[in-house]
């Protein structure tokens, strides 16, 4: 069973506006996005069952997260960071030229992005260590 961490009405809360007309797929995808490339790397407690954060801060800070995550799409209109993946394109005898920097992406290159929203959520200061660690692995 998939976790959402947001609903629509924080996502209207979070952002000031109004939430697009596929806001629930959006934040299907996010919650999804986030659990893949940040959150399975954390460490918290969860509930045994539905999987979700038992600490009411770290479950509002994941919240915050997908939020910001599908605000970023939505400004970039780049769910899938493709945008941003080459410096010129013809369409004519197809000729794709080398990569573009993208000032928001600190990754490599190309690919989806977290956006730096989300993460400054997870790295809030209310999310102590006894109850909430980003990056950790335990095994």
């Amino acid at each position: 069973m998939a976790r959402i961490y947001a609903t629509s009405a924080q996502y209207v809360t979070y952002t000031g506006q109004t939430a697009p007309t596929d806001i629930e797929a959006l934040l299907t995808r996010a919650s999804r996005f986030l659990d893949s490339a940040v959150l399975r790397l954390c460490r918290y407690e969860a509930d045994s069952v539905t999987g979700m954060p038992t600490n009411t801060l770290v479950l509002e800070a994941f919240s915050a997260a997908v939020c910001a995550q599908v605000q970023w799409w939505e400004e970039t209109g780049d769910e899938l960071g493709t945008a941003s993946q080459w410096s010129s394109v013809s369409i004519g005898s197809v000729s794709l030229s080398g990569r573009s920097s993208s000032s928001g992406n600190s990754g490599s290159g190309g690919g989806r992005t977290v956006a730096d929203a989300a993460l400054e959520a997870l790295r809030s200061p209310d999310l102590t260590p006894d109850v909430f660690q980003l990056g950790a692995v335990c095994s």
